[in-house]
């Protein structure tokens, strides 16, 4: 009698812990935020759109796209780096951990008035 009590103490202990893991997994699973996705076409001397708001701590994918020739996607204050083929899409993830305006430009030479092609990422809290 005494070995039935342990084992379904045992059984339940083990019940309680399942079911505590899963109700902790959940609220994991539950609290990350979504990931904003952004659209930026890079076209001849120009960033489309030329402010992206974002917000500190969640997760941004920034799919850039370009239609008539390769750019560049440099943000260096926040140690990003890209090329913009044409004909295809390039994701550049990242997680603003800090706000502020931070400047990106084209840093592949695509013609006269490429010194122009500038943007700005602005991440609040």
């Amino acid at each position: 009698m005494r070995a039935l009590s342990k084992r379904r103490a045992a059984v339940l202990t083990a019940t309680v812990l399942a079911v505590a893991g899963c109700v902790a997994g959940a609220e994991l699973t539950h609290k990350s935020p979504p990931v904003q996705t952004v659209q930026v076409l890079a076209q001849k001397f120009d960033f489309t759109p030329d402010e992206i708001k974002v917000k500190k701590g969640v997760p941004v994918d920034l799919e850039l796209t370009t239609l008539d020739r390769l750019h560049g996607f440099d943000v260096p204050s926040l140690g990003l780096r890209a090329e913009i083929v044409p004909g295809n899409t390039t994701h550049v993830r990242f997680t603003p951990d800090k706000t502020g305006r931070f400047l990106f430009h084209c840093d592949v030479f695509c013609g006269e008035g490429h010194e122009d092609m500038d943007a700005a990422i602005i991440v609040v809290e």
